[in-house]
């Protein structure tokens, strides 16, 4: 049962009534007496915040001119339609400028704006309107959006909206979506129930197709294959829609997040340290943050062929250049997308330090694409040969690294 008027369980049928009962004192002074406005107090809304959160509550300007998205039209059914627009979105910069409260404020926010349009529009059309289509524009999406500490906020606004809004999305339709899409989707799809995964519809080279059968074509931007402009003409729709950019450093209020790292190692003068993963199907991604205690440090990412045999820099093919880091002053962080299978191995070079010892604390995590688009076979073998290896390398090891390796993965 899906929890809605007219499709209860006998459970949930009683639990309304019960708390009919317990506010029928207070009924009289509440907005309405339906059943429609006691089940989303029974499916958990948000309580105090809400009544303010739209009229009092100062939206911080970098949220207001950089956090993409916002509301634009109606579907055909008359429920109010969300864009959010990833490509331009800057999630580094928006984790440096403001609070991650904030940010959670701040779809709560445009959560309410949503819920309130929903009660106009019952209103307005004589029936009601609950839910809402999403339409989520990823073109443009890439490693910059895997950001660790947005994935993270990410996912506690997505655990708000499924506690509080159980029923507030009818739809999502993910349109332009790249190669890297399903491995973002994996990052965040666990904070979802399955009944919302269901809800999630990735549209092909027809996106704008599909959309005008949901939407008319007077209520869709022109951008996206509708008729709809702002007054100026403007296809995108931007007083209505936010489309985002690169942050300014001038909004930043903190140049690191803190960051609770899964390795530390120290790394001899003369010495590197290398980490090995070995990527059995295409399109996954690699991630990592790293900080060093000191000074500065060198990092790069190379591929090889066999993994557990220890190889010099020189010997194996180079995928990002190694560079020195002054990760000791700011904390760095990145990714690759790894097209081909393979042997890839994370190297933190300490090799230039005649003197110096230096402590590196790292996290390095392998992203992959959804089961689905490797195939049954292909995550069973991921589950089981997947392997994390970290070793320091010093001259002392390197004889020994070989066969400590075959030890360790113990196929």
């Amino acid at each position: 049962m899906s929890g809605r008027v007219g499709d209860l369980s006998v459970k949930q049928a009683d639990a309304l009534a019960q708390f009919r009962e317990n506010v029928k004192d207070i009924l009289p002074q509440c907005p309405s007496q339906s059943d429609h406005f006691l089940l989303r107090w029974l499916r958990g809304e948000l309580l105090h915040l809400l009544d303010t959160i739209t009229t009092e509550w100062q939206v911080p300007e970098v949220i207001d001119k950089y956090l993409s998205g916002g509301m634009c039209g109606h579907d055909r059914e008359g429920s109010p339609i969300w864009y959010d627009v990833i490509g331009p979105l800057d999630p580094k910069g928006l984790m440096h400028s403001v609070s991650k409260q904030d940010l959670v404020k701040s779809k709560v926010r445009d959560c309410e704006i949503l819920q309130k349009e929903c009660d106009l529009q019952s209103e307005r059309l004589g029936r009601n309107i609950e839910a809402i289509t999403m339409v989520y524009d990823c073109e443009g999406l890439g490693m910059k959006h895997l950001y660790k500490p947005a994935i993270e906020t990410y996912g506690e606004v997505l655990t708000m909206f499924e506690d509080n809004y159980p029923e507030g999305l009818k739809r999502l339709f993910v349109i332009k979506a790249p190669k890297l899409f399903p491995v973002a989707y994996n990052l965040v799809k666990h904070f979802l129930s399955e009944d919302t995964r269901r809800k999630v519809i990735v549209l092909g080279s027809n996106w704008q197709e599909v959309l005008q059968k949901y939407i008319d074509p007077e209520e869709l931007p022109a951008y996206y294959g509708g008729k709809l402009t702002d007054p100026d003409g403007d296809p995108r729709c931007r007083t209505r829609i936010t489309f985002g950019s690169e942050i300014p450093k001038t909004y930043y209020v903190r140049d690191s997040i803190k960051v609770d790292y899964d390795q530390c190692v120290t790394i001899g003068r003369g010495s590197s340290h290398q980490v090995e993963y070995e990527l059995l199907a295409p399109n996954c991604a690699l991630r990592w943050q790293f900080t060093c205690d000191g000074a500065d440090i060198g990092f790069g990412v190379y591929m090889k062929k066999k993994i557990g045999e220890w190889m010099k820099a020189s010997e194996m093919k180079e995928v990002v250049p190694n560079q020195r880091y002054n990760a000791h002053l700011v904390p760095e962080d990145g990714s690759l997308t790894c097209p081909e299978p393979g042997v890839y191995v994370l190297r933190f070079d300490n090799t230039y330090s005649i003197f110096q010892s230096k402590t590196v604390s790292f996290t390095v995590e392998v992203l992959l694409p959804t089961s689905r688009q490797l195939g049954s076979e292909t995550v069973n073998k991921l589950g089981h040969l997947i392997q994390y290896i970290s070793f320091l390398i010093m001259s002392s090891d390197v004889h020994t690294f070989p066969s400590e390796c075959g030890k360790r993965l113990n196929y």
